[in-house]
């Protein structure tokens, strides 16, 4: 028997991680800088870890209800409508799950049926298409560009919907671009999707991580709230990825549908993360959140101490006004993503991520992540440098 053959076809053609391909590289190279990982270098706030020992030393370690614990749930509805305006129901409108990740497969999961269609808008996370695919739906990617500052065009919306369209996933702000979606944005994209039966699953994780404007949720606007499905986390902007803990808010129908899934598959997020969770919350809405503004601060510092020298050394950067990445074109070392990353890897030892990982359109792109410390910023970026006076023609 051929094992390979017994395994599901739509698992089997999908392909690895571009992510992941680089980082395995990384950690055969002695001495390489990697610009690759999209998590927060800051170490979790003590008192939330502070929190978490507190509750393992008192015995906090059985399941929770499949919905979260009841307090984390009010914390999330508290905090929504105080910094986003958007008020749900924490009885039965909002999910807590295994990272922000685990609530786009349910929601994914929850409504999409063989042969419906998903529209991403491309670059963006590479989760995205897999999970549709695993679905059963088909992804139709749109196109977004530097020109229009990686923001979805309501015009390339409107060309992309068909019949079949099921739902549009809206991952802004953008990871990798950097790019964000302003209020009259949203308000366009609404004009064209409002009088339809398309749902929306708005990836706002980053919602914290904007610079020089407050996000704006699309949920917040006139007609969109019902058919729109929130999800977020606590990852990046508490610094608590390995927590593993995020969200969904929506449609009480909706979430209740991606509760069923949860509950055979998760059961519920990990005890000790929620109550981690819920001190996040409640600090920082007693502090004005104070430790996500210190982090905010140094992120715009680096953000700007980044585009300055990409641009400066001839690789065109577009100002990224969201999350913790920059989007640098390469396109002037006549080199494509994939082969620009392999040779800086290998002739300078500095990891960064190919454009295509996160669609075809990232090609000539390239993700540098500056969540790391300002001394490892300059010295990758003095090899990129190096390796750029090279190739830029």
């Amino acid at each position: 028997m051929n094992i390979g053959d017994r395994i599901a076809p739509v698992i089997r053609d999908m392909p690895p991680s571009g992510i992941r391909r680089f980082f395995d590289l990384v950690e055969e190279i002695d001495g390489a800088v990697s610009l690759g990982v999209g998590e927060p270098d800051f170490i979790t706030p003590w008192h939330i870890r502070e929190a978490s020992i507190n509750s393992l030393e008192t015995g906090c370690t059985h399941y929770t209800s499949n919905w979260g614990m009841p307090r984390l749930r009010q914390e999330i509805s508290r905090y929504l409508a105080n910094r986003f305006n958007v008020e749900y129901s924490p009885e039965d409108q909002i999910i807590v799950t295994v990272g922000a990740s685990e609530a786009i497969d349910l929601a994914l999961r929850a409504l999409v049926a063989p042969g419906d269609e998903v529209l991403v808008p491309e670059p963006s996370y590479v989760s995205y298409m897999p999970c549709v695919e695993m679905a059963g739906g088909k992804v139709i990617p749109i196109v977004t560009e530097a020109k229009d500052l990686f923001r979805l065009t309501p015009e390339a919306l409107r060309k992309a919907i068909t019949p079949r369209t099921k739902a549009l996933i809206l991952p802004f702000p953008n990871n990798p671009t950097g790019g964000i979606m302003e209020r009259s944005d949203l308000e366009a994209i609404a004009d064209v999707i409002k009088d339809t039966n398309i749902l929306v699953i708005s990836d706002e994780i980053y919602a914290e991580l904007t610079y020089g404007m407050q996000h704006v949720s699309i949920a917040s606007l006139p007609d969109m709230y019902e058919r729109t499905i929130l999800i977020s986390g606590f990852s990046k902007a508490f610094a608590m990825t390995g927590w593993r803990v995020g969200y969904a808010a929506g449609h009480k129908d909706i979430v209740a549908a991606m509760l069923k899934i949860h509950q055979y598959t998760m059961l519920c997020a990990p005890t000790m993360s929620q109550v981690a969770a819920i001190e996040a919350l409640r600090t920082g809405y007693n502090d004005g959140y104070e430790d996500v503004k210190r982090m905010h601060r140094e992120y715009d510092r680096r953000r700007r101490f980044m585009v300055k020298n990409f641009n400066d050394m001839g690789l065109d950067c577009f100002e990224p006004r969201g999350a913790f990445y920059v989007f640098p074109s390469i396109q002037r070392t006549g080199m494509s993503s994939e082969e620009f990353c392999e040779r800086l890897l290998v002739e300078q030892k500095v990891a960064v991520v190919p454009g295509t990982a996160f669609g075809a359109s990232g090609e000539g792109f390239v993700r540098c992540s500056y969540a790391y410390s300002i001394d490892a910023l300059t010295e990758a970026l003095k090899r990129i440098k190096a390796f750029a006076s090279k190739y830029v023609r």
